[in-house]
């Protein structure tokens, strides 16, 4: 990594803290350029982790802004002490959304083929609304394919999961987390349930075909 500017004393660090309280960009800045060794050392010990290190130091950065920007120092500990939790918080929360993400179920996922080769989506087969049914008369025909397997591999909650996520039958399609405030159980209790619903709709669409 690259060599950066050692911490400030604590006098220094003070009066750049008082000083940007009364306005000064300039000790804004460099009470962050004068931490970044403090972004880099923790950088370093997710390194594990596979990622792209200058990117991990772009988000610790983030954490080191929003400490220099929300540090009291009247609480007693020193700035190195809470940016370290800032900037441990921002990664966590990089780490956590990429994992979301990287584990979120897409409708656009591929269920199966049709006669001419073409890949068949879940989302092919429940946007209904847009079917032109003389050209889509075969997209028509895989929609009551997964009409019939619905009632079939799935049970009453997760077409219920299915139905509020999708807004299938005409109704608004929500998020997850709303989801989980309507039926009382946790977000990610129905992001298994979604899941879980789709992996067995492309099963059962796979042997319909």
């Amino acid at each position: 990594m690259k060599a950066f500017l050692p911490p400030l004393t604590l006098q220094e660090e003070n009066a750049c803290v008082e000083r940007m309280k009364s306005g000064s960009l300039e000790d804004r800045r460099r009470l962050v350029e004068h931490n970044m060794r403090l972004v880099a050392h923790i950088v370093k010990k997710h390194s594990c982790m596979g990622e792209d290190q200058s990117e991990l130091i772009s988000i610790g950065t983030i954490g080191l802004i929003k400490a220099v920007d929300t540090f009291c120092p009247n609480k007693g500990n020193r700035l190195s002490t809470y940016a370290a939790r800032c900037i441990e918080n921002e990664l966590f929360m990089y780490f956590r959304n990429k994992k979301k993400i990287a584990r979120e179920v897409s409708i656009y996922e591929p269920v199966g083929t049709d006669k001419e080769g073409n890949t068949i989506s879940i989302f092919d087969v429940l946007q209904v609304d847009e079917i032109d049914v003389v050209a889509d008369l075969e997209l028509k025909q895989n929609l009551k394919k997964l009409k019939e397997i619905w009632p079939q591999v799935l049970n009453d909650r997760e077409q219920e999961i299915l139905m509020h996520r999708y807004g299938i039958g005409g109704g608004k399609a929500l998020t997850q987390r709303e989801i989980a405030a309507n039926f009382g159980i946790s977000r990610s209790y129905v992001s298994r349930l979604e899941k879980r619903a789709l992996e067995k709709l492309r099963v059962g669409f796979e042997e319909k075909l």
